[in-house]
């Protein structure tokens, strides 16, 4: 698995005319880190280990989070890997996807297959052997529902890609759950539940900012076969949901005050971003007028305050 030839670069005309030369072990390492989508994955893992918290109802074993967290990483990592190459046709054309790995032909596609394949079997090793069985399996699950149900069957055929196929990134906290007890309750969840209704307003966002780039791939993401106005009533709607779901894990996961104290500041402040982005778009604005971005970006901040919370929680109480 090589990263190919880099061209050299240089201001001077010498330079532009240089040969090509060999990509650093650095260059290739970077490469194939990128190929994972780490700043992806942080976020999956920022639902996990705070998971671990409430369910040994204190601190975690050390040895249980490093299992989840290189566990974790290798599952998504290698889901993201394979979604790498199965879209790299169009992640040539996307100017948010154009300088990922594959596009750049910094790493082959039959190179990053060979990776992705080697992650999942890490995943599997590390999540069913230091885990148990049952987070081994929940693993597999997460790495075949987001390459085969997401990436494959949905993502490139309806509008409700990101609905039913953010159920991938939900699994985190449920296998941080089971690694801990053995066991799945409530409680894990209703934190895939959290995930699961926060994935589409989070991504949805993001699609409105990129919502041309969606359209010159025939990716029929909701704002680009939907107007405006519709894509900020389900923004809208989802974002309530999630904020619901967050405070009923209060009384199921039987937290302490400080929990649902952030959660409902938290959410408060998402709700304002949501409602906000309904304005505009009920005024006409479209596209970047939407300031799409911010809802974006605050909704990382707050799934990241939340689940921060929940690991807090029983610290304190």
């Amino acid at each position: 698995m090589s990263v190919v030839d880099a061209q050299s670069r240089s201001d001077s005309p010498e330079g532009a005319l240089a040969a090509p030369v060999r990509a650093g072990f650095v260059d290739v390492v970077g490469a194939y880190v990128r190929l994972t989508k780490p700043r992806v994955i942080e976020l999956l893992l920022i639902t996990a280990v705070p998971a671990m918290f409430l369910a040994a109802r204190g601190m975690p074993r050390w040895q249980d989070v490093i299992v989840v967290l290189v566990g974790g990483y290798a599952a998504a990592g290698s889901a993201n890997v394979f979604n790498n190459v199965y879209d790299r046709d169009i992640d040539e054309q996307m100017r948010r996807t154009r300088r990922r790995p594959i596009p750049r032909h910094e790493i082959t596609g039959p190179s990053a297959l060979v990776f992705g394949i080697v992650l999942g079997l890490v995943a599997l090793a590390v999540l069913g052997l230091g885990g148990n069985l049952l987070s081994g399996a929940l693993g597999l699950a997460a790495i075949l529902f987001y390459v085969f149900v997401y990436t494959m069957l949905l993502k490139r055929r309806t509008a409700q890609n990101i609905v039913w196929g953010g159920i991938a990134g939900c699994f985190p906290p449920l296998i941080a759950w089971t690694v801990v007890t053995g066991s799945v309750s409530w409680a894990p969840l209703v934190m895939f539940l959290i995930v699961f209704f926060w994935t589409p307003p989070h991504t949805w966002a993001l699609a409105i900012r990129y919502r041309e780039d969606y359209a010159n791939v025939d990716v029929p993401m909701l704002p680009v076969v939907k107007p405006a106005t519709v894509v900020a009533d389900q923004i809208l709607l989802y974002t309530v949901i999630t904020v619901l779901t967050t405070l009923a894990l209060w009384p199921i996961g039987g937290t302490g005050w400080l929990y649902p104290v952030v959660a409902l500041a938290g959410g408060a402040a998402f709700l304002w971003e949501a409602v906000a982005l309904w304005r505009r778009a009920h005024r006409g604005l479209t596209d970047a007028a939407l300031k799409p971005m911010r809802l974006f970006h605050w909704s990382n901040s707050y799934l990241a305050l939340v689940f921060l919370a929940l690991a807090v929680d029983p610290l304190l109480f």
